[in-house]
Formats: structure tokens, sequence, C-alpha cells
């Protein structure tokens, strides 16, 4: 019900449609259990996978949800789309509670996506201070040399936009394949920093989100919910 940590009477007001003054008796009278605590405190704070309870009635008892999912290409990264499938279409029902994504991929790229409905969690990993690097193969068009490698590593600048991207890491895996780890996750921007060194992404393919790497079981298209280790150590 509540997307966040609150006070219990503003989710009770929010829940049942009523004014918190107008609560009060019931928070008095032992009516209201959280996790299966009796809570008389209307400033107690709940989160959105708390199990709040009034009387027989429950309000909320939702389950976290964390997924990896192998995107192929022509999907959304989106919620929804008119006209296109998207990653969440791609999502068994019964684990589709209210997810949302922790990073996109654009329509032609593939890899490893992240959904979760835990909107704490999913701001932490794209948060600028938090650092989490994403990995990405790329195929292009042109050869690499080591020039690039330097411009990855100073970082680009985009004069439109008046940005200068983070120092990112390429590696040079054959003459026209190249592994790419970034801390940012700006609008297309592994093939925008080709484009600026004048070549041109085939592929797209991203393999990891900070510890956590893209199951190599999963065909395109599957997903599977991420382990309690890689829930809790994505972003270390």
């Amino acid at each position: 019900m509540t997307s966040r940590y609150g006070r219990l009477d503003r989710f009770l007001s929010a829940a049942l449609q009523q004014s918190r003054q107008s609560l009060r008796p019931l928070l008095a009278a032992g009516n209201v259990r959280v996790n299966g605590e009796v809570v008389m405190d209307r400033q107690r704070r709940v989160g959105p996978f708390d199990r709040i309870e009034l009387g027989e009635r429950l309000l909320q008892d939702r389950e976290p949800r964390y997924l990896m999912l192998n995107k192929p290409p022509g999907v959304v990264s989106a919620t929804r789309d008119d006209r296109h499938t998207t990653v969440l279409d791609l999502v068994p029902p019964e684990l589709n509670d209210e997810l949302h994504l922790a990073g996109r991929l654009d329509f032609n790229s593939t890899g490893l996506v992240i959904l979760t409905n835990d909107g704490a969690w999913s701001r932490r990993l794209s948060q600028p201070e938090t650092g989490v690097w994403k990995h990405y193969r790329v195929t292009l068009e042109e050869a690499l040399d080591q020039r690039d490698v330097a411009a990855f590593a100073a970082g680009m600048r985009f004069e439109f936009e008046g940005l200068v991207t983070r120092p990112a890491r390429l590696v040079i895996r054959g003459s026209n394949q190249a592994d790419v780890w970034l801390q940012e996750g700006r609008y297309h921007q592994v093939r925008r920093m080709f484009a600026h060194r004048g070549n041109k992404v085939k592929t797209l393919h991203r393999l990891a989100v900070g510890n956590v790497r893209l199951d190599e079981t999963l065909a395109p298209g599957e997903c599977r919910a991420l382990t309690e280790h890689e829930v809790k150590t994505i972003a270390d």
C-alpha cells in the first residue's frame, strides 16, 4: 500500500480513506497489528513489506522481490508500452508484484536487467555515491586501439549537454570487441561514447550490475529470483 517508510497513522489514513484523527480510537483499542504485534503508537514507522492488520482485515502483506532477467533484443525497458513487448511482459504474473526496473537497457540491447518492488534498494543502486559498476560486452563496426582505452579512462565531454562522463574502463577483447565498465547510466551512454570516437556499436550485452552477474543458464526472456547473497552484496 505504501512504497516507502512512513508513520503508521499516515499509512492507515491512506489505506482506509479516513482522517488520522478518526483512527486514534482504533489504535488505542489495540486493533492494529504490525508483524503480529499490537501497536498503539500512531507514529510507529512502517515500510512497504511490513504485515499490517486491522482486526481481522489484512491491509498489507507484501513480499520483497528481486529478479534478474535476460533481456532479448526488441523488448522495451518499461513497465508498459502500447506497441512493444516490455520486460514486465516476460515476468510470470505470480512474480510481478508492482515491479519496476533498477536500470534500463535500450530497445536493441540485451542481457542483465534487474527488477524489484523495493524502491529503497533500487534507489541505492542508482545513486552516484554508491558507485555501482555496470559491465557490458560490445561489438563494433570499426577496430579499436589504445587511444580508445585512454579516451574512456579520461571521461568524455558532450558539449550539447555540457557534461563530462565519469572515467570508464575499456578492455579490448578483439579487434572489434570490447568489455566496458561504467559507473553511470546516462541515456544510450555506451553507444554515444563509441560514437564520440567515430565508431558504431553493433551489439551491446550487459553482463553484470555490481557484483551480480547474468546467470548463464537463463535463456533470453527468462528470469529468476536473486539469491539472498546477491541482494545483499550487489552494491558492495
